[in-house]
């Protein structure tokens, strides 16, 4: 348990120095954050990064976990008061190439919750199991979700513009701008993490989604490597909009 908690407070130190980075790139680029799309928005984290450290008018969140969602809301609801000049938007399902009803693998470590198939025999889910000291067969949980597409949101809310959109749904990204075709080019800039490690069954690979946003008129501005983890994080560009 100590080992454990020392290790968690080390990875907390290398996250603090990771983030404080990419708040420095972003706000150079967005001073001021009219509309943020935050997608996989887990218990209110990356709200916290945003609202913390940027100015912001509207944040739309979408969580598809239950569980997850009601946490949220709670984080949410602490932030509206301290934040009275943010319209905050909340939202229980998840994004994909095509409106349907879904299976969520709801994981024991919430964040790691996913609407891909898990690769059990992977070297990185079996140090999860380790560390978390879990049995495999209940590491994650079937539940049921919902998914519909970007496009259709946009299209339905009158979406004409956003600043920014956050991805941090893994392993699900490119899915998610699948469904975003019509109306990705109303985005200035797109941030997302993508995962090299093989616990994830995503079916398929970074240039997947560089190739996709290449084509649609978006270049790579940053990328940096998450500390401790094989995950990098990426930063795109409207090529049109800067």
């Amino acid at each position: 348990m100590i080992k454990k908690n020392i290790t968690l407070i080390i990875l907390k130190i290398f996250d603090y120095y990771h983030n404080k980075k990419i708040v420095n790139f972003i706000k150079k680029k967005i001073p001021h954050i009219n509309i943020l799309f935050d997608i996989g928005a887990h218990k209110g984290e990356s709200i916290g990064f945003f609202v913390n450290n940027f100015k912001v008018n509207y944040i739309y969140s979408f969580e598809p976990s239950l569980s997850n969602y009601n946490e949220l809301k709670k984080k949410i609801l602490n932030y509206s008061k301290k934040f009275k000049n943010i319209n905050f938007k909340i939202y229980n399902y998840g994004f994909g190439d095509k409106k349907t009803n879904s299976i969520l693998n709801q994981a024991i470590e919430s964040s790691s919750s996913t609407f891909n198939k898990i690769n059990i025999g992977s070297k990185y889910y079996n140090k999860k199991i380790f560390y978390l000291k879990n049995n495999k067969g209940s590491f994650f949980k079937e539940t049921a979700s919902k998914l519909d597409t970007l496009d259709n949101f946009f299209d339905e809310n009158k979406i004409k513009s956003v600043d920014l959109i956050k991805l941090d749904t893994e392993g699900y990204e490119y899915f998610i701008l699948k469904g975003f075709l019509k109306n990705l080019n109303k985005v200035k800039f797109i941030i997302f993490e993508h995962h090299y490690d093989n616990m994830l069954i995503k079916n398929y690979t970074f240039l997947s989604i560089n190739d996709l946003l290449k084509k649609n008129n978006f270049v790579k501005i940053y990328k940096s490597k998450m500390p401790f983890r094989k995950t990098f994080e990426y930063i795109y560009a409207n090529h049109s909009k800067i």
